[in-house]
């Protein structure tokens, strides 16, 4: 509630004004008189009055003469001046000296009362204002120890979304908290590293953007507070009442800056996510939405967006495509073109702003699907060839962005490519099992094992291996065992077993037949007979 002061030199002018308008009405709980400058002061000394209304010509002191008096007082008062003449001189002194409001006289009630209530609503928004600002300074001062734990428990809802929870959570932890208080989340996401960057490198660079971050604060609100989450993703939380309207896009000018700021000088790709203002048991349901628009947000890493920009594409039709055909070019040996139809169809959802996780996720699960198809008809082991640490970092991260969906189809095409070119030419095949077996002859091959190393179907691979070499893969492992034993045996004063275990025999006896089986003689007989030779 608020305190007025009527001042002008006529009697009968300050009663008339005093007694004509419902100043109760107006949220005015107490109004006082004053005839002249110096009685005015002495009320304004004594009292809190919140708003002026003042005469300009008085014999005793002018009202400008009082509002740069009231300027040095009390700046928080605000004026609104009364003339009988409409004179441009006074006017540019009321508007330098800062007051509301110039009204001509006779004033009619009804106008002043309607710039009465402006002032009442300017005055109210102020207080909010300082009321943040008070709060921002302790939480900037204090952020580290209370306040960010504090909105971290409102975000994971530890504490409860619930008005009375947090009031109680903040009075219990000393955290200076009004419910009535609004705030606008400001969702900040590094989204990419533009070039390869260590743990610490990245540690050093997060904390140049949260200081970057933090001059949006400044620049807008004068306070605030910013709550580090997860890697590369923080929340600002701003005054929800500063600056209604045109605020928010000033502050998505101010994120388009920043944005193109950390592209220059932090080598990252960053996206910042406006929310609405909401009060802090509305926060976490907004935070939600906030990171639903990031997980969806696949077709740029450098964007900001605000909740309208969420709502215009959550109604897009999403089409999948026909990929039957980019099956059979697959088929056919034309990675190219699978790579460049893919390319082709990203691109377009992305130009008819279409792309968003929902079309981007079983696209990728389907194009899996289909590549996975063509591999085992050529009788290659998807599992094997896409097991790899880098095939599989980039499947993780295929669905975040167009970019990482782009660098993981080409990641594919190019290993399923190579691997059919390498079983359509057969005899490399071959000579890389060959190969294989050679360095583990004395390990416990399987088929399996070997036919892993070339990512192919055992079954399939044993068909080719039988064609190039006329043997199964068992039957060559054994001749390259045996073949191995003899010129041991020749050779060298090793012990039969320690021949045995050189070969990938762990059992003497086991090793022992197999050799009679296929040398026609035991090893010693062997050795006996061929030793020197």
């Amino acid at each position: 509630m608020h305190q007025l002061l009527i001042v002008d030199d006529e009697a009968i002018a300050v009663e008339s004004l005093k007694q004509g308008i419902n100043w109760s009405g107006l949220g005015i709980v107490r109004v006082f008189t004053a005839y002249n400058a110096q009685q005015a002061q002495e009320i304004i000394r004594n009292e809190a009055i919140d708003i002026l209304v003042c005469d300009i010509e008085m014999p005793q002191g002018s009202g400008l003469d009082l509002l740069q008096w009231v300027r040095e007082y009390n700046p928080a008062i605000e004026a609104i001046f009364l003339t009988c003449h409409a004179d441009f001189h006074y006017a540019k002194q009321a508007i330098q000296l800062g007051s509301f409001d110039y009204l001509l006289k006779p004033v009619p009630f009804s106008e002043l009362e309607t710039v009465v209530g402006k002032v009442i609503d300017k005055l109210e928004q102020d207080s909010e204002r300082s009321e943040f600002s008070r709060y921002g300074r302790f939480w900037v001062q204090h952020q580290p120890l209370l306040v960010e734990r504090f909105w971290l428990d409102i975000l994971n809802q530890s504490i409860p979304s619930h008005a009375e929870a947090i009031r109680k959570a903040a009075e219990e932890r000393n955290i200076p908290y009004s419910p009535e208080m609004t705030f606008l989340p400001l969702l900040i996401q590094v989204r990419r590293w533009d070039k390869p960057v260590t743990l610490r490198d990245e540690k050093i660079i997060e904390y140049a953007i949260r200081k970057s971050a933090e001059e949006i604060l400044q620049e807008r609100t004068g306070s605030g507070i910013l709550v580090s989450l997860d890697r590369g993703r923080m929340l600002a939380l701003l005054n929800g009442n500063y600056v209604p309207g045109q605020g928010v896009e000033k502050l998505k000018n101010s994120c388009e800056a920043y944005v193109l700021a950390c592209k220059q000088y932090f080598y990252s790709s960053v996206s910042c996510y406006i929310g609405e203002p909401v009060q802090a048991d509305e926060m976490a349901g907004m935070y939600l939405r906030l990171s639903r628009m990031d997980e969806d947000n696949v077709a740029n890493d450098q964007k900001v967006l605000t909740l309208e920009e969420e709502r215009s594409v959550s109604g897009i039709q999403q089409l999948l495509p026909d990929m039957s055909i980019w099956a059979v070019l697959m088929k056919e040996g034309a990675f190219d073109q699978v790579l460049a139809a893919a390319r082709s169809y990203i691109e377009s959802r992305v130009k008819d702003n279409q792309l968003t996780s929902t079309l981007l996720n079983p696209f990728i699960q389907d194009f899996q699907q289909m590549v996975y198809y063509v591999l085992q008809v050529k009788g290659i082991q998807a599992h094997q060839l896409f097991g790899d640490a880098e095939s599989l970092d980039l499947y993780s991260k295929s669905t975040r962005s167009v970019t990482d969906s782009l660098d993981w189809i080409r990641n594919t095409v190019r290993k399923a490519a190579d691997f059919s070119s390498a079983v359509e030419h057969s005899p490399s095949v071959v000579e890389k099992v060959k190969e294989y077996i050679h360095q583990h002859l004395s390990e416990d091959l399987s088929r399996e094992d070997i036919a892993s190393h070339v990512y192919l179907n055992p079954d399939y691979l044993t068909r080719i291996f039988k064609k190039e070499t006329g043997m199964s893969i068992s039957d060559y492992l054994l001749q390259q065992r045996m073949n191995i034993a003899a010129r041991l045996l020749a050779n060298t004063g090793l012990t039969v077993s320690s021949i045995a275990a050189q070969i990938g025999y762990a059992n003497f006896s086991h090793f022992s037949r197999m050799f009679k089986k296929y040398h026609g003689k035991s090893p010693l007989e062997y050795r006996q007979e061929h030793a020197g030779l």
